[in-house]
C-alpha cells in the first residue's frame, strides 16, 4: 500500500518562501517520476514540478521556473518542493503524486499519476 504524505504548507505574503515535503512510504518501484501539483478553487490541477528518480531530469512549466525546485532523498524517499519568491497566484492545494518511470505521457498530465497525497495548503497574501 502505497502512502504519500504532504507536509509544509501555510501562509506567507508575497516574495516570502514555503518548502513543501512529502513523504512516501510503500513505494517499491525503484524507478519512477514524482510530482507537485497544485490546484486552486475552480481552477484545474497544474503540474508545478516532477522529477525522474536516481538524479534524473526534473521538469517545471514557465509560471514557476526559477522560483521552485524540486528535489527528492531516494534513502528515505522524501521529496522536497523548495518555493521562493511566492506571489498570490501561487495561492492554491499542493499535492504530491507518483507514478513509474515506465508511464508514459507528458509529465505534468494528472491522469498519468496513480498515487496522491491528501494535499497541503499554500496560502499567500
Amino acid at each position: 500500500h502505497v502512502q504519500l504524505v504532504e507536509s509544509g504548507g501555510g501562509s506567507v505574503q508575497a516574495g516570502g518562501s514555503l518548502r513543501l515535503s512529502c513523504a512516501a512510504n510503500g513505494y517499491t518501484s525503484t524507478s519512477y517520476c514524482m510530482a507537485w501539483f497544485r490546484q486552486a478553487p475552480a481552477k484545474e490541477r497544474q503540474g508545478v514540478a516532477a522529477i525522474y528518480s536516481g538524479g534524473g531530469s526534473s521538469y517545471y512549466p514557465d509560471s514557476v521556473k526559477g522560483r521552485f525546485t524540486i528535489s527528492q532523498d531516494n534513502n528515505n524517499n522524501t521529496l522536497w518542493l523548495q518555493m521562493n519568491n511566492l506571489k498570490p497566484e501561487d495561492t492554491a492545494m499542493y499535492y504530491c503524486a507518483a507514478r513509474p518511470a515506465r508511464n508514459v505521457g507528458w509529465v505534468f498530465s494528472p491522469s498519468t499519476y496513480k498515487y496522491w497525497g491528501h494535499g497541503t495548503q499554500v496560502t499567500v497574501s
